[in-house]
């Protein structure tokens, strides 16, 4: 199975986004447009990147009442977006919803598991009293059941789903740092090459490229080390 890179678009305005994506140039197909940049400059930046020939990941993590979330996702598809995600602890008619709107626009519709700025501490303040591990694996088939192809988790739990939903199911993972890396926020993170092994299809990498000397340098290693 291989590993693709997707690069988190966390910055504050188009010349900056589009300086990112310009830079990186053939590298980097995919990107991902979250809430800082998507809040501040809406489809416009999702636009831009589809000008520009690439993959836009729309991260918004849409949890809401059912037929809120399904209309976002097919406001996704509008926009142009090739993936967006939802919350999978919205539940059962939530992910339903999104399950449905995905299938009528084409859309692909992952939800999240637990943050990879979770632990069990974080879990247990907010009433959920289990592990990380567990809570993800719950969530990951309730995903499947609901009929959605994937989920956004930690690769820490990449093999659990995996013996749980299957080889085919999506696995988008955040939380990647490369051998040296500072963590920042992240609390369950592995190595691109670590995460690849596991088995996810997405890897989503954002400051160790954005804040190194040279962006492309850093993106064409991660990418040297999913191929190696």
């Amino acid at each position: 199975m291989s590993t693709t890179l997707m690069v988190a678009l966390d910055v504050d305005s188009l010349a900056e986004a589009f300086a990112v994506v310009d830079r990186l140039g053939a590298e980097v197909s995919w990107y991902k447009v979250g809430k800082q940049l998507f809040t501040r400059l809406g489809p416009a930046v999702v636009q831009g990147l589809k000008d520009r020939g690439k993959k836009v990941f729309l991260d918004m993590k849409y949890h809401d009442i059912p037929n809120t979330v399904g209309q976002a996702v097919r406001s996704a598809a509008a926009i142009g977006a090739d993936l967006c995600n939802v919350h999978a602890s919205g539940g059962p008619a939530m992910l339903r919803a999104a399950a449905e709107a995905g299938h009528e626009t084409g859309l692909t519709v992952v939800a999240v598991t637990v943050l990879t700025s979770m632990d069990a501490a974080e879990l247990s303040a907010v009433g959920i009293a289990v592990t990380p591990a567990e809570q993800v694996l719950r969530l990951a088939t309730l995903t499947r059941d609901c009929g959605l192809p994937g989920v956004v988790c930690s690769a820490q739990e990449i093999g659990l789903i995996r013996e749980a939903c299957g080889s085919d199911f999506l696995l988008v993972v955040p939380g990647i740092r490369p051998a040296g890396a500072g963590k920042g926020d992240q609390k369950r993170v592995m190595t691109p090459s670590e995460a690849a092994q596991a088995g996810a299809q997405y890897i989503v990498v954002g400051r160790p490229i954005l804040a190194a000397d040279d962006p492309a340098a850093a993106a064409r290693a991660i990418n040297a080390e999913l191929r190696g």
